[in-house]
């Protein structure tokens, strides 16, 4: 055998354990990726726990006196990867947004129980109609749903879940509160609501058709009827995808009427992200919010 063919013949085994490696080497599992919450706080007012999910401006220490301000996200079991991703892109690797810490709020123990709880949590009124709907659509039993728990819900953030903050982080009094779709209802209940407890509000593709439209006909007289409105400088963004349907011109009437009535002491921002599904423009929204609500001058 000559040298050219014992060349040939090592290059052709060579090959045929590549090959036999590539197409029938055991494949590897995908890893589970588990985000633990930094804490569970049991509701006595709610009858249910909530998971909080913590991120902190990279200048937070125990040993200094500073305190800093708290934006409170919605949906936050599902939101955090996402927030946090983009918290430390603009924080930790740029110098973008003011130092905030960023507590994700979640609930329920899987899916069914996660959509359940916000269902109530969220709304800010009983829509039976729409309840049996969801039921319908989300093959959840009939009766499971029960909506317009708004007011006892933000009773919780302010009773509950925000008090266990400041005892236990450097927190200030300025709070700001986001939600994406129903959360993004809740957080316009709140800014129409308003008593100055929050001052940024981070209202995402809005539910504003819940129950005929009634949070967006009340928003509507507030903002017409109320020339002036006594409240701490507040920031607001709100935001939709463009391929949202019906909810786009919702939210073009919400922030109109808020536009009309030129409130000195609110600084609105608002957007239509071309291209973006309900879904798919929950992340852009987020990237936003932080931005628009923190951002360095």
């Amino acid at each position: 055998m000559n040298i050219s063919k014992a060349i040939n013949l090592v290059l052709t085994a060579v090959l045929l354990l590549i090959f036999s490696n590539t197409s029938f080497g055991q494949k590897l599992e995908p890893k589970e990726r588990i985000v633990e919450p930094d804490h569970t706080i049991s509701s006595s007012l709610m009858g249910k726990d909530y998971q909080l999910y913590m991120s902190f401006p990279k200048s937070y220490s125990t040993k200094d006196t500073i305190s800093y301000p708290v934006l409170y996200v919605l949906d936050g079991s599902i939101a955090f990867p996402s927030i946090k991703g983009t918290k430390n892109a603009l924080d930790l690797y740029g110098n973008e947004i003011e130092d905030v810490i960023i507590v994700g709020i979640g609930s329920g123990f899987n899916t069914r129980s996660w959509f359940i709880s916000r269902a109530y949590d969220y709304t800010t009124s009983i829509d039976t109609a729409s309840d049996r709907i969801m039921e319908k659509q989300y093959g959840v039993p009939e009766g499971t749903l029960k909506s317009g728990g708004a007011e006892e819900f933000l009773k919780c953030l302010k009773t509950e879940i925000i008090p266990f903050i400041d005892k236990h982080y450097k927190t200030n009094t300025d709070r700001g509160i986001s939600g994406h779709s129903f959360g993004g209802l809740f957080a316009a209940w709140c800014l129409i609501n308003s008593d100055g407890y929050f001052t940024r509000f981070g209202i995402s593709s809005p539910s504003l058709w819940w129950d005929n439209g009634k949070l967006l006909n009340q928003g509507a007289i507030q903002f017409t009827n109320n020339k002036t409105w006594e409240l701490p400088p507040s920031k607001v963004f709100i935001c939709v995808g463009k391929n949202e349907g019906n909810m786009v011109p919702l939210m073009e009437k919400f922030k109109s009427y808020l536009e009309t009535a030129d409130y000195e002491n609110i600084d609105l921002i608002w957007q239509i992200f071309d291209g973006e599904s309900h879904l798919s423009v929950w992340p852009a929204s987020i990237s936003k919010t932080i931005t628009t609500l923190y951002g360095r001058e």
